[in-house]
């Protein structure tokens, strides 16, 4: 027990000392710190972000505004703190987009802003006014066509990144550890129908077998997650298939067979835990691909729908800014999508230099 101690301190300080894999790492630990406390950082902690203000539509970066807080006249039910880490909590005041105004007995006079340059005078009674009634806000990273702040759902967008690619992980290390364990194990019949069911899956383009599945599953937050998880198991199945097939000769599994264990036994106490350095490995590469892919679905419309948020989506919503003034509504999910499948990348890498993996 002290010797795999051990290893695995020895192996956790060259992963430290690799600083491609540290940075990986610490982007990875930021993300999900992100994605647990979203909605206590978040400017905007309406569930999934969804606070609309047409008036302030389309803002470029560290754009500022005043806002009187008129009183939503809808009933908010109390809700716990677990609940609203979970979903948020829907606002109970409506944003007013102000450029001045003036308090007397009665209320406010307002100057509502409608547009840059365009105006007009309001008067709100102060029974339709909240408790704080002016508010200054700034939208670091700007608002969407909808008039909703960016930062917002890029953070609450995390959640959707790291789940797609914990669940397919899951999923693909759930088939392609069985299938590629069975087929390396067992060789013969079993081995040739695994090796061409994966031919047959490998010959199909990944994103055509993932639209496939989503339109048989239907769209939707979880259907995602199956799909891209049931496209990765491939490659699992092949690396177990081929690390078992070489190990399974060895002397320690020749011992446990003579001894009568198992052959479950075997696979699952003294095989796959001598080859768990490959498969962790592979597990960071899948985690990657599978952020990749749920990015393209909800591009193309068969990812997560509106109103939650997906890097993906936000991209498909605001490309079209692009070539013109406001570039950034677009670049900046593409350059989240970017930074977290590096850091997955960079931590397979690592992981796989320090776990000496061929």
């Amino acid at each position: 027990m002290n010797k795999q101690v051990k290893e695995r301190t020895s192996v956790f300080m060259r992963l430290l000392k690799n600083k491609g894999s540290l940075f990986g790492l610490i982007i990875i630990i930021l993300a999900i710190f992100t994605a647990v406390f979203a909605y206590i950082v978040v400017p905007d902690s309406s569930p999934y972000a969804n606070r609309m203000i047409p008036s302030i539509a389309n803002k470029k970066s560290g754009f500022h505004a005043t806002f009187l807080q008129l009183k939503n006249e809808r009933n908010i039910p109390d809700i716990s703190f677990f609940t609203f880490l979970l979903n948020g909590r829907e606002d109970d005041f409506i944003l007013q987009p102000i450029i001045g105004y003036t308090k007397n007995d009665s209320g406010y006079i307002v100057e509502k802003y409608i547009d840059d340059g365009v105006s007009e005078k309001a008067f709100y009674a102060l029974k339709n006014i909240s408790k704080t009634a002016v508010v200054e806000k700034s939208f670091y990273l700007g608002t969407d066509k909808f008039g909703r702040d960016i930062l917002s759902r890029l953070i609450i967008g995390v959640r959707v990144s790291l789940a797609v690619g914990l669940i397919a992980v899951i999923l693909s290390l759930t088939v392609g550890v069985f299938l590629g364990a069975i087929a390396g194990y067992f060789g013969g019949k079993t081995d040739n129908f695994v090796m061409w069911l994966i031919n047959v899956i490998w010959s199909i383009p990944t994103l055509l077998l993932v639209f496939a599945i989503t339109i048989l599953l239907g769209k939707g937050f979880w259907q995602v997650f199956i799909a891209v998880g049931l496209t990765l198991w491939v490659s699992v199945a092949r690396l177990v298939r081929g690390q078992i097939m070489s190990v399974k000769k060895l002397e320690y599994v020749e011992a446990a067979r003579v001894l009568g264990f198992s052959h479950a036994r075997i696979i699952v106490k003294h095989i796959l835990p001598n080859i768990t350095g490959p498969i962790m490995v592979i597990s960071a590469s899948n985690f990657a691909s599978a952020i990749i892919i749920e990015a393209g679905l909800s591009f193309l419309g068969l990812g997560v729908q509106p109103p939650q948020p997906s890097w993906g989506l936000m991209i498909k919503e605001n490309y079209n800014f692009i070539i013109t003034n406001n570039p950034m509504l677009a670049l900046t999910p593409g350059i989240a999508i970017m930074l977290l499948v590096l850091a997955f990348n960079l931590l397979g890498n690592g992981l796989r230099d320090a776990m000496n993996v061929d």
